[in-house]
C-alpha cells in the first residue's frame, strides 16, 4: 500500500467552520430562500462533478464523494465509494469508513480503518480510535491514541485527553483542557475553569494564560468564552461569580441566558435576585419554572415565600416537591412549619426523616424538641450527629447540656469548637472561662468576636476589661474624664443602646459625672423600668440632689424590694426623719438582710437607736 494522501477533509463533526468575515457585506443582498437553493445547485455542481472523477478512478474524487455522502446519511451510497478510496491509501477515506462502519454498529472493523488511518497521521482518527478504547475500558491504549491526537492539535482529541486523564486524577488534565479551550471547544473552557477556580491541578502553571491574571479573573474569563458559546452551566458559573463579587446586574443578565436554555439552577438563582430586587412576583414565577423542572431548591424557596405569606398549606405542598426532587430541605421546612403551627408531635417526625437523611440542622431541631420533652439522653447523640456533620448551633447545645450535667470540662471543649466557627454566644462562654483563668487575652479576643457579633453582655464585659486593664497600667481614668473616642466607653454605649442593663447604668454614671444630669436620668430610669435596682437606686440619687425627694422615695423602694439593700438604709432614714420609726425598723431590718457588710452594720446601729427610742 502507498502513502495515504491528505487530500480531503476529514468528517469530524457536525459543525462546519465558516470562512473568517472580513465585515465586508456582499454586493448584492439575497434572502435565505435563494442562499439555500445556491448553496444546493453548488453542492449539486460539485457531486456530479466528483462522480465523473470517480467514475474515472481518481482516489481523491471517490473520498470526497463519499464523505459528502455520508455527512448527508447516505450509508449505501457512501461505502463503496469510501472503501475504493481507502484501499489506494486515503487516509481521510479510511477514517470516514471508520465513522460509516461505527454508524452502522460495526466497531471491531471501524476499529480497524481508524487504526489504518491514525498511524498515517490522521489525528481525527487517532481520536476517534482513542475513544473506541475507552469505551471498551482500554483505558492506557485510549490515552496512546488520544495524546497521538492532541499532540496533532486535533481539538477534540485534546479535550478526550483531558477528561480521561481528569477521570483518572491523572496530572496533566489541565494542559490539555486549555489546549481544547483555546480551540474554541466549550465544553474544555467550562471545564478549564472549573479547575482554576476550584484550585484542584497539581501541576497549575504559575504564570496565568493571559497576562497576569489572578485565578479567580483566569476562570471568569474561561466562563465567559464558554457562556458565549451556548454554554448555560458555564452562563450559571459566571453569573454566581458575578453575583459574588457585586455584579448583580451582569450576573442577572447571564442568569437570565441560562435559564431560558432550561438551566433549572440558574432560573432558582435567578428568583432569588429578583426577589431581593423587590419583584417577588417574578422570582416566584422563575422559582416555578425551576421547581417544574425538578430544582429541590427553588421549590424550597416557593414554599418559604408562601409561609411568609400565611399561606401554609400551599407552603407545604411547594416544601413537598422540593422532598420529591430529592431535597432533604422540603422534609426541614415541613418540621419547620408544624412547629409554627403549634404541631410539634408532627414537626417531630419530619425533622427524623432529615435528621436521618443527614440534614444537621434537623438533627439539632431533633435534638431541641426530645430536650424539652425531658429526654437528655435522647437528644444527646441527635446533638452530635449534628456538631460532627458541622452545625455551630449544635455544638453549643452540646455545651449547654453538658453544663447542665456540671461537667464543665466537656462543656468548655464544645463551647471552643463553636466558639472557633463564630457562634456568639459559645464566644462568650468561653470568654467568661478565660476571665476566670486570668487568660485575658485570649478572653479579650472571645469576647470581641461575641460583641461584633451583637452580644450585649460580650460588650459590657469586654469594655470592663479594657477599663481593668487601663488601670493596671495606670492609665485608668474618672468617669467624668472619660471621652466619646475611648473604646471602653464606645463598648459600653453599645451594650447600653443593646439593652444591657448593668451597661445603661454605667452610662448613665458617666454622664452624671461629666455634669448632664438629664442624660443621666434617662439611663436611670431605661435600666430601672428593665428591672435595674442599681438603676433604681442612682435615678432616686439623682432626683433626691435635684429636690424631688418623694419621686427618689418611690425609685427607692422599687429598688429596695427588688434587694438593694442602700435603698432600703434610705428608706430607712427618710421613715426614720418623719418619725415613722416602726416603718423605718423594718426598712433596717431588710437592709440588714440585703445589704453589702458595710451597710448592714450601719442599719443594725439604726435600728438598734429604733428600738430604743420605741422602748424608752
Amino acid at each position: 500500500m502507498g502513502l495515504m494522501g491528505d487530500k480531503a477533509r476529514l468528517l469530524e463533526t457536525d459543525r462546519f467552520v465558516p470562512a473568517p468575515d472580513d465585515g465586508r457585506e456582499s454586493e448584492l443582498q439575497i434572502d435565505a430562500m435563494e442562499a439555500a437553493e445556491a448553496a444546493e445547485a453548488s453542492d449539486a455542481v460539485t457531486e456530479t462533478g466528483h462522480r465523473r472523477a470517480a467514475e474515472a478512478g481518481d482516489p481523491a474524487a471517490m473520498s470526497a464523494l463519499g464523505a459528502m455522502l455520508l455527512r448527508r446519511g447516505d450509508l449505501d451510497g457512501a461505502e463503496p465509494h469510501l472503501r475504493s478510496a481507502a484501499a489506494t491509501g486515503d487516509r481521510a477515506a479510511a477514517n470516514n469508513l471508520g465513522v460509516l462502519l461505527h454508524q452502522r454498529g460495526y466497531g471491531d472493523e471501524a476499529a480497524g480503518w481508524w487504526r489504518i488511518a491514525a498511524v498515517a497521521g490522521s489525528a481525527a482518527a487517532a481520536h476517534a480510535l482513542g475513544r473506541h478504547y475507552r469505551e471498551r475500558g482500554d483505558e492506557p491504549a485510549a490515552e496512546y491514541w488520544l495524546r497521538q491526537s492532541a499532540e496533532s492539535g486535533h481539538c477534540l482529541g485534546a479535550y478526550a485527553l483531558a477528561d480521561l486523564l481528569e477521570h483518572r486524577g491523572d496530572a496533566g488534565a489541565e494542559r490539555w483542557f486549555r489546549a481544547a479551550a483555546e480551540r474554541g471547544h466549550r465544553e474544555a473552557a467550562y471545564r478549564l475553569a472549573r479547575l482554576v477556580e476550584d484550585g484542584r491541578e497539581a501541576d497549575r502553571r504559575a504564570v496565568p494564560a493571559y497576562g497576569e491574571l489572578t485565578q479567580q479573573e483566569e476562570a471568569e474569563q474561561w466562563y465567559r468564552q464558554a457562556a458565549a458559546r451556548g454554554h448555560r452551566r458555564a452562563a450559571l458559573h459566571l453569573g454566581a461569580l458575578l453575583e459574588d463579587r457585586g455584579d448583580v446586574q451582569e450576573a442577572g443578565r447571564w442568569y437570565l441566558s441560562a435559564a431560558k436554555d432550561g438551566e433549572a439552577r440558574a432560573a432558582c438563582a435567578l428568583g432569588y435576585l429578583l426577589r431581593d430586587a423587590g419583584d417577588e412576583e417574578s422570582a416566584a414565577e422563575w422559582w416555578r419554572r425551576a421547581a417544574q423542572d425538578g430544582d429541590g431548591n427553588a421549590a424550597n424557596a416557593l414554599g418559604a415565600l408562601h409561609a411568609d405569606r400565611g399561606e401554609l398549606q400551599t407552603a407545604e405542598r411547594w416544601y413537598r416537591v422540593a422532598l420529591d426532587a430529592g431535597d432533604v430541605n422540603g422534609a426541614y421546612n415541613i418540621g419547620l412549619l408544624c412547629a409554627e403551627q403549634g404541631r410539634p408531635g408532627r414537626g417531630e417526625q419530619w425533622y427524623r426523616r432529615a435528621a436521618y437523611a443527614g440534614h444537621r440542622e434537623a438533627a439539632n431541631a431533633l435534638a431541641i424538641l426530645l430536650l424539652q420533652r425531658g429526654d437528655a439522653s435522647g437528644a444527646e447523640p441527635w446533638f452530635s450527629k449534628a456538631a460532627e456533620a458541622g452545625s455551630v448551633d449544635a455544638a453549643f447545645n452540646l455545651g449547654i447540656l453538658y453544663a447542665s450535667r456540671g461537667d464543665e470540662r466537656t462543656a468548655h471543649t464544645w463551647y471552643e469548637r463553636a466558639a472557633a466557627a463564630g457562634h456568639t454566644d459559645a464566644a462568650l462562654q468561653v470568654a467568661i472561662v478565660q476571665l476566670r483563668e486570668g487568660r485575658l487575652e485570649d478572653a479579650e479576643r472571645n469576647l470581641r468576636c461575641a460583641a461584633d457579633g451583637g452580644s450585649a453582655e460580650a460588650a459590657f464585659r469586654l469594655a470592663d476589661l479594657l477599663d481593668r486593664q487601663a488601670s493596671a497600667a495606670g492609665a485608668g481614668q474618672a468617669d467624668g474624664d472619660r471621652t466619646a473616642e475611648d473604646e471602653s466607653t464606645q463598648w459600653y454605649e453599645r451594650a447600653a443602646r443593646q439593652g444591657h442593663r448593668r451597661a445603661q447604668v454605667r452610662v448613665g454614671m458617666f454622664a452624671a459625672a461629666r455634669g448632664d444630669v438629664v442624660e443621666a436620668a434617662d439611663w436611670y430610669r431605661t435600666a430601672a423600668e428593665a428591672g435595674s435596682r442599681n438603676g433604681a437606686f442612682n435615678l432616686g440619687l439623682l432626683l433626691a440632689r435635684e429636690g424631688s425627694l418623694p419621686e427618689a422615695a418611690l425609685w427607692w423602694q422599687r429598688a429596695a424590694e427588688a434587694g438593694h439593700g442602700r435603698a432600703a438604709l434610705r428608706l430607712a432614714l427618710l421613715a426614720a426623719r418623719r418619725g415613722a420609726l416602726a416603718e423605718a425598723q423594718r426598712w433596717c431590718a431588710h437592709a440588714v438582710e440585703t445589704g453589702p457588710p458595710e451597710v448592714a452594720e450601719r442599719a443594725a446601729r439604726l435600728r438598734t437607736a429604733l428600738q430604743d427610742e420605741l422602748t424608752a
